[in-house]
């Protein structure tokens, strides 16, 4: 499974990264209703940082905000009853994928769950790699920041030299005539 593909499913929603159930269903070619119906039975194996319900509020955000809206389409098409969503989606945390293994035992469960477990990892990583740049481009601004302050200074007094012999040319000459 392609990592850009799970990457674009994975939102930020109460300063966490999470997946949402319905997308973990596309994913694992299940119904929605029968992953929460398994995360239901098995509520001891998921606590709050490995799952939780969003508000109605967060909902409607993540609906306003997500460019694209095909799987909450999708989702709000086959859940319509009474001109909106039912049951709120459940956002699981990275670990509360990798408990959906356990609960979701089925070969394609266990290739995506490695899949998305991979992405989550990649994630992270590359958060430590901009961070670590971000720090590394600090120190190198502050520490250069006074050389370039003394270049922009002389290509500034190099401009206003040009512009000085520029309005010299232009000038009509004074003088005694021959």
């Amino acid at each position: 499974m392609q990592l850009q593909v799970i990457q674009k499913r994975i939102y930020e929603i109460r300063g966490q990264k999470v997946m949402l159930d319905f997308d973990l269903a596309e994913l694992y070619e299940t119904e929605t209703k029968v992953l929460k119906q398994a995360v239901r039975r098995n509520l001891n194996r998921f606590p709050s940082d490995f799952m939780f319900e969003l508000t109605r509020d967060e909902y409607n955000f993540l609906k306003s905000q997500i460019v694209t809206l095909e799987s909450l389409r999708s989702q709000i098409v086959t859940s319509n009853k009474r001109g909106g969503t039912r049951y709120l989606p459940f956002a699981f945390t990275e670990q509360g994928v990798a408990m959906l293994a356990s609960v979701l035992n089925s070969p394609k469960a266990i290739q995506v769950n490695i899949s998305i477990v991979r992405a989550f990892v990649m994630l992270r990583q590359l958060a430590l790699t901009y961070k670590e740049l971000a720090e590394k481009i600090g120190k190198l601004e502050r520490k250069y920041n006074k050389k370039f302050a003394d270049v922009y200074d002389a290509l500034d007094l190099l401009l206003q030299e040009k512009e000085n012999t520029d309005d010299w040319k232009g000038r009509k000459p004074i003088g005694y005539k021959k």
